[in-house]
């Protein structure tokens, strides 16, 4: 087997005076860190979010089908191969059961084979289950108690992948205090490569959403390194922009909630100075496959 890889505000006012609305619709591994493609300029990754692989291949919401996206995903995928994949969590159907972990890895193989594949913590892991299902995992691993952190280095962006994990099988997240500190800490010592901050949950300000959100952008506003965040959890695909930090939320792999929204990932290709974002739809409204987004770093 390849290896797998303050100042006090109300979080309601918070949002309200800062979040620019975005527009819906709009590991395992071979190595540690990744290397850009001798003749190409910008790191090329594939990031996906909620697979809700179960155990049981003919599982499905809707009539749709996360073994069957999957594989579609993971063939789409190898016919160019990136330097990395990211899972932005919700890597198991509900609870993060053992079995639902067994048959993502299996599922995973052929592209595990060829890349690395990173991947953070969603409200439907099991942390326990999921490290035991897979031991050799890609990326740095950091020393955050109670989390699963990794980063990733090389080419011309930086990776963090944070776990907004709280409790599992229920919907809110939380990066929480120690976990704070320790990318606080990172983010001073680190150099200046730009930097693309990773995790399950969506920033909005309701009760199943990320809690601690003024607190992480109270954070990472100064750091003008943080360029991006690319998350999960909404089953919707769409891009906004918060402080001059682009909020990426990349579309289920599994299923979406409405015919209208896309299942599928993000095939981006990143510089210095932006990046070139552009949807592989699946299934689900296949009508906005290839779509194209680019974004430019601030300054």
């Amino acid at each position: 087997m390849p290896h797998i890889f303050y100042k006090p505000v109300s979080r309601r006012e918070f949002l309200r005076t800062t979040v620019s609305a975005g527009v819906a619709f709009v590991a395992l591994g071979c190595a540690t860190n990744l290397t850009s493609r001798k003749q190409e300029p910008a790191g090329r990754w594939a990031f996906l979010a909620d697979t809700h692989i179960a155990a049981d291949p003919k599982d499905n919401v809707r009539r749709l089908y996360p073994h069957q996206n999957l594989q579609k995903a993971v063939s789409d995928i190898m016919v160019d191969l990136p330097d990395g994949v990211v899972i932005a969590g919700d890597l198991a159907r509900l609870e993060g059961k053992s079995g639902d972990y067994e048959s993502l890895k299996g599922l995973l193989v052929p592209l595990a084979e060829k890349k690395p594949i990173f991947m953070a913590l969603g409200n439907h892991d099991d942390r326990s289950n999921f490290l035991k299902a897979f031991t050799q995992l890609s990326g740095q691993k950091q020393s955050v108690p109670d989390k699963h952190v990794t980063v990733v280095s090389g080419g011309p962006v930086r990776v963090v992948l944070l776990d907004s994990l709280l409790y599992v099988n229920k919907t809110p997240g939380l990066l929480g205090k120690a976990q704070r500190a320790w990318l606080q800490e990172y983010l001073a010592k680190s150099d200046g490569t730009p930097t693309i901050l990773c995790f399950h949950h969506t920033m909005r300000d309701r009760d199943g959403d990320l809690l601690d959100v003024p607190r992480l952008f109270e954070l990472i506003k100064p750091i003008r390194k943080v360029k991006a965040i690319v998350y999960g959890h909404s089953h919707e695909f769409g891009y906004s922009e918060l402080e001059g930090i682009h909020l990426i939320n990349v579309p289920a792999a599994a299923y979406s909630f409405d015919d209208k929204v896309p299942v599928g990932w993000v095939e981006a290709s990143l510089t210095a100075k932006g990046g070139r974002f552009v949807l592989h739809a699946v299934a689900g409204n296949v009508g906005a496959d290839k779509t194209v987004k680019n974004l430019a770093w601030r300054a």
